[in-house]
């Protein structure tokens, strides 16, 4: 199996917005998140990191304003890696993702990020409309409150809509038990 970690909008933008990034539901997302990456990376998948841009717009997603980076606190992308930058809610829309996945035989994805409910989950759906296989780890993403719902209310419920139909909803201990698992098993 070919699979490649999706880090999508684990980005400063969000922290540039102190009342919003005041209500997050994991303001240490870069741990889980890292502890993917460096899963993926021993497994040799690939990791491909993905940003969202407003160009234009003035605000913490505009390029222009210096908020479009990733977290510092998150593992670097090491060359090789992509970093892609997208202008709608998905990763795919406005991005050569899937022509990278396509190029490379990718078949697996693992999805990660911030606003589990957003752009997390439509890349899920998308991409398991496209025909991947989405793992959908949801400790390792995060997002705010919703219209009246809590945040952790909020990930519970992109989790039930998910899980089954666009992706198999696990979790970051779970993944690295499975590489345990399978290292111990062809050792």
């Amino acid at each position: 199996m070919n699979r490649a970690l999706l880090v999508i909008d684990v980005q400063e933008s969000f922290r540039a917005r102190a009342d919003s990034w005041a209500t997050i539901a994991d303001p240490d997302i870069a741990e889980p998140v890292n502890r993917l990456v460096r899963l993926a990376r021993a497994a040799g998948d690939r990791v491909i990191w993905i940003l969202h841009t407003e160009p234009g717009s003035g605000g913490v997603f505009d390029p222009e304003q210096g908020h479009v980076r990733l977290l510092p606190e998150l593992d670097q992308p090491l060359p090789g890696e992509p970093v892609l930058r997208k202008t709608s809610h998905n990763a795919f829309t406005t991005t050569n993702l899937q022509q990278l996945l396509t190029r490379a035989g990718v078949t697996e994805l693992v999805v990660s990020g911030i606003r589990t409910e957003q752009c997390v989950e439509t890349t899920t759906r998308i991409g398991s409309d496209l025909g991947y296989r989405v793992a959908f780890p949801v400790d390792a993403t995060t997002t705010n409150p919703v219209g009246g719902l809590s945040a952790e209310a909020v990930i519970e419920r992109t989790a039930a809509v998910l899980r089954d139909r666009f992706a198999r909803i696990t979790t970051v201990a779970e993944l690295e038990a499975e590489a345990a698992q399978l290292a111990a098993s062809t050792a």
